[in-house]
């Protein structure tokens, strides 16, 4: 007498059927995700890729002529796009270490149980409201040649040529230390006290202390900070068209301000050019410093 077990060859297509619901279902709720990448990513990276493969038509009639990769070529090898990265990258140099450096110690110094500290608190993060132009606004006023307190500082004066970089730079850095403060800030607030007590214990002074215990535990906000710095430098716009309209002569004309170009002097497919040099120079830069910075951050158990 023979048993057959009836059931058993069904589990396989049940389970199997289960796995294409859950992954069909994974794919639901991606969708809109995904849709939101395409509309506002891919596809404009499409338009530009294709808008820097052909030359403007200036008359509008008929499509616009293919001149294939010879026109980004030439456009990224040009004087002008070689002046603009090398303002973007004197603009990130003055900006991202400044930055970083104040935040740590205006954050440092704000986190101390003293009385009355929320105060310089409240006013050290106070920028991170400020727009870009109202800070520049406030910025020009106080170097502005004839009436600004410091219109006798010439490392300050927008209208010299070799110093009007530095000094928008600058209106940049304190529009953007309230971020930077609140962050270096809240990292420092989750140090646990036990590590503070330990380090006490051990004979740590201050400044051992700071560059052994403190320094460590605050790296994934610094990276992430000296991320976020460089890209904000390298897309460095507002701050320029409101202080100096990328003058005096080019000296302050960005790689974003000339692709913007007020004056519209170059053509639609120039700038496509410009804007996907700009594009794969921002993605290497900030993965390159994701990967070198990574390896010294300290994430903890």
């Amino acid at each position: 007498m023979t048993t057959t077990l009836g059931g058993a060859p069904d589990r396989a297509p049940k389970r199997t059927s289960q796995k294409v619901r859950e992954g069909l279902l994974g794919w639901l709720f991606l969708l809109p995700a995904l849709a939101v990448f395409v509309a506002f990513f891919y596809y404009p990276l499409y338009l530009l890729v294709d808008m820097s493969l052909h030359r403007e038509n200036r008359f509008g009639i008929g499509d616009p002529p293919y001149v294939g990769p010879s026109q980004i070529v030439d456009t990224l090898t040009g004087s002008d796009f070689i002046e603009g990265l090398t303002n973007s990258g004197l603009y990130m140099v003055y900006t991202v270490p400044l930055g970083l450096v104040l935040g740590v110690l205006l954050a440092v110094a704000a986190n101390r149980r003293l009385r009355g500290i929320r105060v310089f608190q409240t006013i050290f993060s106070s920028t991170v409201a400020t727009s870009v132009a109202v800070a520049s606004v406030i910025f020009f006023t106080l170097v502005n040649p004839e009436v600004g307190y410091f219109k006798d500082v010439s490392w300050l004066s927008l209208d010299n040529p070799d110093w009007a970089l530095f000094s928008v730079s600058l209106s940049s850095v304190w529009q953007n230390l309230g971020l930077t403060f609140i962050i270096v800030l809240a990292a420092l607030q989750a140090i646990p006290a036990e590590m503070e007590e330990a380090s006490a214990l051990d004979g740590y002074g201050p400044l051992r202390h700071f560059w052994q215990i403190t320094v460590p535990l605050i790296s994934p906000a610094l990276l992430f900070l000296a991320v976020v710095l460089v890209v904000h430098a390298l897309q460095a716009y507002a701050q320029i068209e409101l202080l100096t309209n990328g003058g005096p002569g080019t000296a302050t004309e960005t790689l974003l301000y000339k692709i913007a170009d007020p004056q519209g002097i170059r053509s639609i497919g120039t700038k496509a050019s410009m804007s996907l040099g700009l594009f794969v120079l921002t993605a290497v830069v900030a993965a390159a410093q994701y990967g070198l910075l990574s390896k010294r951050v300290h994430y903890g158990d």
